[in-house]
């Protein structure tokens, strides 16, 4: 049995380097925090998302709040799925979803706190960008 040093000093350096396994992290939560979110839009297991919709989303597209909420599920998804496959591209798509999202929430005059949550994914999914490789992996 190899000793717990021995182990170590056979991984790849380039594996174990902390900005990688930051970008892992970051990238496996953006492709499947989104996903989840997306999914949940066609059950509302989770919440019923239609509340945090502002009115005047449905004013602006003719379309009942569900309705809304599916298109809103089907973006979800696919920016889940950028993340996953071209993850310098997704990470932008999630962080301009998110300030979209943030934005309908100050519009909605409640749920301040989303709102800030959403912004520091913001920064993370910003993070996600900064940390990815130019070229796909």
């Amino acid at each position: 049995m190899k000793s717990s040093t021995a182990l170590s000093s056979t991984a790849s350096p380039r594996a174990a380097a902390p900005e990688r396994q930051a970008f892992l992290l970051l990238r496996t939560v953006f492709t499947v925090a989104p996903i989840i979110f997306g999914l949940d839009k066609f059950t509302n297991l989770l919440t019923d998302w239609t509340m945090y919709l502002a009115p005047v989303a449905t004013s602006v597209v003719p379309l009942p709040a569900q309705s809304i909420m599916y298109i809103v599920g089907v973006v979800e998804i696919v920016a889940g799925l950028a993340v996953a496959i071209r993850p310098r591209f997704g990470s932008l798509l999630v962080a301009v979803w998110l300030l979209g999202i943030i934005v309908n929430l100050l519009v909605l005059g409640a749920f301040f706190d989303v709102a800030l949550r959403d912004f520091g994914l913001l920064v993370g999914a910003l993070a996600l960008n900064r940390l990815s490789p130019k070229k796909n992996r």
